[in-house]
């Protein structure tokens, strides 16, 4: 990468830190509260070896606006968003199979080959009627599943937030744009049960700055959840059911010659996902005790083949009672793939709309087709600094099925995930990462990341050259 335009993406996201910490506090117009928050990250990638620009930095920002009233009956919601993306990569485009070359890439493509865009759209534009009980919103919003309950525990709260939400239905916010809903969500709370629908189609964004429109998608969301135990014991439990209907003209992606691909072109994908999740922390004298189960099965139509696949994960941790406040976890995940492209069955398991950085923080795989075995570690040396690590033997759950990469639609002409041939293998990589978090205080906080992947079998296949890849990052998110 060449120094000065390393150097010039540092002093723009460095100029933007500057004037986000200048930004004006809270405040009022007549009962509007007005908030919002600036995000800047510097980003380096060195995705796994190309004849092309596999290493590369670029600067993402992103501001966000709100203007909200609450009432005792309703409330509504007006947020804008300004992405602004700052050094993209023109040539991070692989030969043959190796396809992007990191998320900078997706960036470029999306945004007409620009290597500098920006847009103003709005993010969320809702208005929420609501009794003790009972609230419906209507219009554009953000919404994640496994979201509609917030436990007391706080080991359940980060396990909510950071191993269950966003699996199948998510904002996607890690990105520089992110993804919104247009549609309806209602909610039921009693005591600690909830129920909730949402219906709604997802909005342009993700990777391309312009958030406006819409794509031809629409899903239907359904979920009970219950909050329960008593003592040392907290636990928190979901039974959901999604539909999802892609009814796009555009190419699919998956394991099945491109002939066989193009002559599917105009039938819809039609699947309907059912499952649960339950996460339960027992606390003694020494140490918190934790445990997670997730599982999903679908049916329905991909295409003209029949849709029949499935997901599961099951993890476990434990904190001891020590200064530092380790947190120690590992654990099992599987999604299934598809073992033979040429009969009248996918068996690929599909992430609808995920936000799939919480489970792949170096985002080169996701969660189909894939065997993830991790161990993770946290240190919390005090209460504004939390360290990470993380350790993943990623496999390909079947050797005749591809080696997939995305979360889902974004834009109406991408069909939202790409797929890399395995060539008979199923090793897919090692990744070790570790990421360091700062919260200065309530408003400002700095991460930063660093993700080491060493290729395994299906990954030297397709990078002849060099099997290592690694990505890097430095951000700041200021809230106002």
């Amino acid at each position: 990468m060449n120094a000065t335009f390393i150097r010039s993406l540092f002093l723009a996201s460095f100029a933007g830190l500057a004037l986000a910490q200048n930004a004006i506090p809270t405040y009022k117009i007549g009962n509007v509260v007005v908030s919002g928050s600036f995000r800047t990250r510097l980003e380096a990638w060195d995705w796994f070896p190309s004849t092309n620009d596999n290493a590369y930095g670029l600067s993402g920002n992103i501001l966000r606006v709100s203007f909200a009233q609450t009432r005792e009956t309703f409330d509504w919601n007006v947020e804008l968003a300004v992405p602004v993306l700052l050094g993209l990569p023109e040539n991070a485009q692989g030969i043959g199979s190796q396809g992007a070359l990191g998320l900078g890439s997706n960036y470029y493509t999306a945004n007409h080959r620009n290597r500098n865009a920006a847009m103003l759209f709005p993010k969320q534009a809702y208005v929420r009627w609501k009794s003790p009980r009972h609230s419906l919103r209507l219009g554009r919003f953000e919404y994640n599943d496994g979201s509609e309950t917030t436990p007391k525990n706080l080991t359940l709260n980060v396990l909510k937030n950071t191993r269950i939400n966003q699996r199948l239905i998510g904002s996607f916010a890690w990105t520089h744009v992110g993804r919104s809903f247009d549609g309806l969500h209602y909610q039921y709370a009693k005591g600690n049960r909830n129920f909730t629908a949402v219906s709604a189609v997802p909005t342009r964004g993700v990777f391309q700055v312009d958030g406006w429109g819409w794509n031809k998608v629409a899903f239907g969301y359904g979920a009970l959840t219950q909050m329960w135990g008593k003592g040392t014991h907290a636990a928190d439990s979901r039974v959901f059911g999604i539909y999802y209907n892609d009814f796009r003209d555009v190419l699919k992606t998956d394991n099945r010659p491109l002939a066989a691909r193009q002559a599917d072109f105009f039938s819809d994908v039609k699947i309907f996902t059912f499952g649960g999740h339950s996460v339960h922390a027992f606390t003694s004298k020494s140490a918190t005790y934790d445990l997670l189960f997730w599982g999903a099965g679908q049916t329905g139509k991909w295409g003209k083949l029949d849709h029949r696949a499935g997901a599961f994960v099951g993890e476990a941790g434990v904190q001891p009672n020590l200064k530092f406040k380790p947190w120690i976890r590992g654990g099992y995940s599987y999604a299934s793939g598809d073992g033979n492209p040429t009969d009248s069955k996918h068996g690929s398991f599909f992430q609808n709309l995920p936000t799939p950085r919480p489970f792949a923080r170096f985002p080169f795989f996701d969660m189909i087709n894939n065997r993830d075995i991790f161990v993770s570690f946290v240190l919390r040396p005090h209460a504004k600094w939390t360290i990470s690590n993380e350790y993943h033997f990623l496999s390909l759950a079947q050797r005749n099925d591809l080696w997939y990469q995305g979360g889902g639609v974004f834009q109406p002409w991408t069909f939202g995930y790409a797929g890399r041939p395995s060539n008979g293998q199923q090793s897919l990589a090692n990744l070790y990462d570790v990421s360091i978090e700062w919260r200065t205080n309530a408003r400002v906080t700095f991460t930063g990341y660093f993700g080491f992947a060493d290729g395994k079998d299906v990954v030297k296949k397709i990078h002849t050259s060099g099997a290592t890849g690694k990505f890097g990052y430095l951000e700041m998110t200021y809230c106002f």
